[in-house]
């Protein structure tokens, strides 16, 4: 008997049809997976805020680091070991993010890393002045990171263990700018005990910077409403595959009889 001459396409549509439908399962499957990401997300958030602050000294212990958790720290300024992390923006505004330790116990080198806050860069040619720290002894309040959100970087254009080794504080006095930095490659190039965490700084001060932190996208509601989506057009494809498949059954029984 004759092959029928639509069995090629329906056999193309078939594969194509099934092709689909295992992509939109995989997609669906994805967006689940990202729900339950931003799920737990949400959960860390939410307890470490839950926490009673911490106050942090040099026998803090890193099980008490928690993300999120709101802190206070007592110690003094060390502003010849700051840092500048550049392309940093804010409400579409490019700037940097200021880093500055904090000597939570002198003469030992006990000491916190804190992002301060945000200032914006100025046009070409202007020189940028960083707001001036206080002497003594200050107490810093703020929530905890348990390290620097990093951006996409080519090759070593930072503080990390691969980068080029740099010793603060600089020899002219500046202020290094930077794109990236690792809390174990900055310990190496100050000589300070670092807590395996990094504060930010949210108290109002009358500094001029800008101390809006990025929070977390843990609106795990948006995945679970693309995963029913991808999960419905698999559905439909999945009906459209059998349409076809049932069609073509039924055109080569009429053309047995």
């Amino acid at each position: 008997m004759a092959r029928p001459p639509s069995t090629p396409g329906t056999v193309a549509a078939l594969f194509l049809l099934a092709m689909a439908i295992s992509l939109m399962i995989a997609l669906g499957r994805w967006q689940m997976h990202r729900a339950e990401e931003r799920r737990t997300l949400l959960r860390t958030l939410e307890m470490g805020r839950a926490h009673a602050p911490l106050i942090l000294s040099a026998t803090t212990t890193p099980a008490d680091l928690t993300a999120w958790r709101p802190v206070l720290a007592r110690g003094t300024w060390q502003p010849d070991l700051s840092i500048l992390l550049e392309n940093r923006n804010h409400a579409g505004r490019p700037g940097y993010w200021l880093v500055t330790p904090l000597l939570l116990e002198a003469p030992r080198q006990d000491a916190v890393l804190v992002l301060r806050g945000w200032l914006p860069r100025l046009p070409l040619g202007q020189p940028l002045t960083l707001p001036q720290l206080p002497a003594g002894i200050q107490l810093v309040r703020g929530e905890l990171a348990r390290h620097i959100p990093r951006l996409f970087e080519l090759g070593s254009w930072g503080l990390s263990a691969e980068s080029p080794p740099i010793v603060l504080p600089t020899a002219d006095g500046s202020v290094p700018c930077l794109q990236n930095i690792e809390l174990g490659a900055y310990a190496q190039a100050t000589g300070l005990s670092l807590l395996p965490a990094v504060l930010m700084q949210t108290q109002e001060i009358q500094d001029g910077l800008v101390r809006d932190w990025p929070q977390p996208s843990v609106d795990f509601h948006q995945n679970l409403g693309y995963a029913m989506q991808w999960f419905s057009f698999a559905t439909i494809a999945g009906i459209a595959w059998l349409v076809v498949a049932g069609r073509a059954v039924g055109r080569m029984r009429r053309r047995q009889r």
